[in-house]
């Protein structure tokens, strides 16, 4: 497929309006329309229903809005890290992040790496949870990732950054925000706000509370951790979350630590069989910032 006329489809598409869409694109509007239905013939199928007034996307149009952004922005971070790389960068590193590296680990990585890299790019996406992550490197978007184990399978690789625990933040007024300790049985009955299932945290979490004798009453669900501390700051619920985050994020919550607090391993993560150097070089820094160490795909951190 021509990407030029991908990028003509995308933005008739989103602009809903030959018009718009031909000033957006810097082109006149009877060449946009012939490029468009030259795409069509070229699938062989109707991508979009004209009316005078509007343009509405078929479903075969919808499907190839949605998967030709992705495309397309790909190939703009492509475009570029190789300028990046040819203006004398020594290379580009697409790194993933957990949320919770931010406030410790991931300053250290990157003073580190431009003292001891430099002119490595480093392009981060951070406020990832695992399983995204772990697809990202399968599929190639990522090429490291800071994230939370276990992950299962073979297809990633990973060594331990730091270790740390499961503390619970609550809204300031909260009742148990005057023990200046919690046991995890005390939080039975108490409205949860989780991170999504597929969480690695949110599987530590669950199963600790299983094992003591009940199951948390999910009030909200948050991907970011900065949702998740925006909702128990409402009054919404108490969190569970790693002492990474255990800081004075806002006046309206407190945080208390538990007793016998289930461990949450950070680790960094590359695709098996990776044998690039720039991946290979960072790794040996981040040896030199941390004793890593090799964890056991199958094994469960919580245990």
């Amino acid at each position: 497929m021509d990407t030029r006329l991908l990028r003509y489809f995308v933005a008739v598409a989103e602009e809903r309006h030959f018009g718009r869409a031909a000033a957006r694109l810097h082109i006149a509007q009877p060449p946009l329309s012939q490029q468009i239905k030259q795409l069509e013939e070229t699938l062989n199928t109707q991508l979009l229903i004209r009316t005078t007034r509007k343009v509405e996307s078929t479903n075969a149009g919808e499907l190839l809005l949605s998967r030709g952004r992705i495309l397309l922005a790909e190939l703009d971070q492509l475009s570029r890290d190789v300028r990046t790389v040819g203006e004398g960068a020594l290379g580009v590193l697409r790194l993933g992040s957990t949320g919770s590296a931010t406030s410790r680990i991931m300053p250290k990585l990157i003073e580190a790496s431009s003292e001891q890299m430099p002119g490595l790019q480093l392009n981060v996406q951070g406020e990832m949870l695992t399983p995204q992550m772990v697809e990202g490197l399968v599929e190639g978007r990522l090429d490291l990732a800071i994230l939370r184990p276990p992950v299962r399978g073979t297809e990633v690789d990973y060594m331990l950054l730091d270790r740390d625990h499961l503390a619970v933040a609550l809204p300031m007024d909260h009742p148990l925000s005057a023990h200046e300790e919690l046991d995890l049985e005390q939080l039975a009955g108490e409205k949860f706000i989780c991170y999504p299932p597929s969480s690695a945290v949110n599987n530590i979490i669950m199963d600790s509370c299983r094992r003591v004798g009940f199951a948390p009453q999910i009030a909200q669900v948050a991907s970011e951790t900065s949702t998740l501390l925006t909702f128990v700051a409402a009054g919404l619920g108490i969190g569970l979350l790693p002492t990474t985050h255990y800081l004075p994020h806002s006046s309206r919550i407190t945080f208390r630590p538990l007793r016998n607090a289930p461990s949450v391993d950070l680790a960094i993560a590359w695709k098996a069989g990776n044998e690039s150097a720039l991946v290979r070089n960072f790794l040996e820094l981040c040896t030199l910032l941390n004793p890593l160490e090799r964890l056991d795909p199958d094994a469960n951190p919580a245990d």
